[in-house]
């Protein structure tokens, strides 16, 4: 059996530093002042209010992370025996009718409120005499970037999930020279049929077992879609381009007669554990589930006979033939495996948005195909990382992330993304035509060792 071509970690150490090099240009580019929310904001506040004999109104305006902050600053003000004489949230008419039934009954000495909130509130305070003399205190500020808040980071990783997940078999099929243009279409599929069983079987009543059956089913069909394009692909030599591209107009119209062009509402609220749900520290479930399929997809690709038979297909299918092993059989899994990751990744957004539309998964095919060529895989098959995948589908999510936060305009986007797609491509051809190897130091000869072309003299 020949010499299976496995790749090295350089490629992967270098979009690695990638990586990290857009991290660090994002955190300088969004180097703001930043205002702590909720438990931060009411202990700083606190911290800085616990003086005897002072005391305190409460102002906030009333969205959830405000109105956290004040009931988490008042236990704490009370837990300390610091006297608090209101606790409002609302519009300045609401705060003021509070401040000036609190000030007509007492002294208040300072109204602690959100940064945000603090100019308003001195408007409010300016129209009510008996509280001029208040102090109006706030969280402090602090300059930090906006791109690595904590809530920002989730986000970065809970918005490549799907495309992320899709990628492991994507990975796969390119591994073995092929391509799979369907993945899109399946996303939309997934969805909609598992959105379809689960209204059939109760709807928003359906019980856990009945969601989980529905998405498995899903998973499933669209995994069986995967596998009839390999079997086009390996019994009738129908190029996996025009095979999966038929394929992906026949899984997006399915999806629309399945839904009659219409979005599946009728899921239960528990659906949205896997899309949205953050169980382990904070870090979303799906983000969970993408850290387990990846470590799996690693061991198999690294690890197991499969996965070097898969990088021999793509290096020399000929070669691998001649060796025995079955070609057809490989190519018939890599392409079910990127089926079912479409499918997954279809269950995982239909849990985000809580719905299931034959509209989902419009170019993420693309997106797809990017992430993995980013991450290093060749579009001309037998070499790749699934580590890698991971490193390009973060790049491209960063990249996304932080043109957001600096304010670049989509069309901008879409400019960008092309030109590091492109780019991907361009240094995987001028690695293949060698003029980006380094060439290794020559090693003196030595008695042992016969001079090239000829025999030991």
């Amino acid at each position: 059996m020949p010499r299976i071509p496995l790749p090295r970690m350089g490629a992967d150490f270098g979009m690695l530093v990638v990586l990290l090099l857009l991290c660090v240009y994002y955190s300088f580019a969004t180097l703001t002042d930043q205002s702590p929310t909720g438990t931060a904001a009411a202990e700083d506040v606190a911290d800085r209010l616990e003086r005897p004999g002072r005391t305190v109104f409460i102002a906030v305006r009333g969205n959830p992370d405000d109105v956290r902050f004040a009931r988490i600053l008042e236990q704490r003000l009370r837990a300390g025996g610091t006297p608090v004489a209101g606790n409002v949230a609302g519009d300045p008419p609401t705060v003021r009718r509070a401040l000036e039934e609190a000030v007509a009954s007492k002294r208040v000495d300072v109204i602690a409120t959100t940064p945000e909130y603090e100019n308003v509130l001195r408007n409010v305070v300016a129209r009510v005499p008996a509280a001029s003399g208040s102090e109006i205190l706030a969280a402090r500020t602090h300059r930090w970037p906006a791109f690595l808040r904590a809530d920002n980071l989730r986000n970065v990783a809970n918005q490549i999930v799907v495309i992320a997940i899709i990628a492991v078999g994507m990975t796969m099929v390119i591994i073995t020279a092929g391509i799979d243009l369907s993945v899109g279409s399946l996303i939309a599929l997934s969805a909609v049929i598992a959105g379809w069983l689960i209204r059939a079987m109760g709807g928003a009543a359906a019980s856990v077992p009945e969601m989980i059956l529905a998405s498995l089913l899903a998973i499933l069909a669209c995994g069986l879609v995967g596998l009839f394009s390999g079997v086009v692909i390996t019994q009738f030599s129908v190029p996996p381009f025009i095979a999966t591209l038929g394929m992906m107009l026949v899984a997006s119209g399915m999806a629309y007669i399945i839904s009659h062009g219409q979005s599946i509402y009728e899921i239960p609220d528990s659906y949205v554990w896997l899309g949205r749900g953050a169980d382990i520290f904070s870090i979303p479930n799906a983000v969970v589930l993408m850290g387990l399929i990846y470590v799996a997809a690693h061991i198999l690709m690294m690890r197991t006979k499969l996965g070097r038979y898969i990088y021999a297909v793509g290096g020399n299918p000929e070669a691998a033939r001649l060796s025995g092993i079955r070609v057809s059989r490989v190519l018939l899994f890599v392409y079910m495996m990127s089926g079912i990751m479409a499918g997954l990744g279809g269950i995982v957004q239909a849990s985000q948005l809580k719905s299931g539309a034959p509209t989902y998964g419009l170019l993420y095919e693309l997106y797809v195909i990017a992430a993995v060529v980013v991450g290093g895989t060749s579009l001309a098959g037998g070499h790749g990382r699934i580590t890698g995948t991971l490193i390009g589908a973060f790049i491209i999510g960063v990249i996304q992330n932080g043109m957001n936060l600096t304010g670049v305009e989509s069309y901008t986007q879409k400019v960008v993304l092309g030109f590091v797609i492109l780019g991907a491509v361009l240094i995987d051809m001028l690695k293949k035509r060698n003029w980006l190897r380094i060439r290794p130091a020559r090693t003196p000869r030595t008695a042992q060792s016969p001079p090239e072309g000829g025999e030991k003299a």
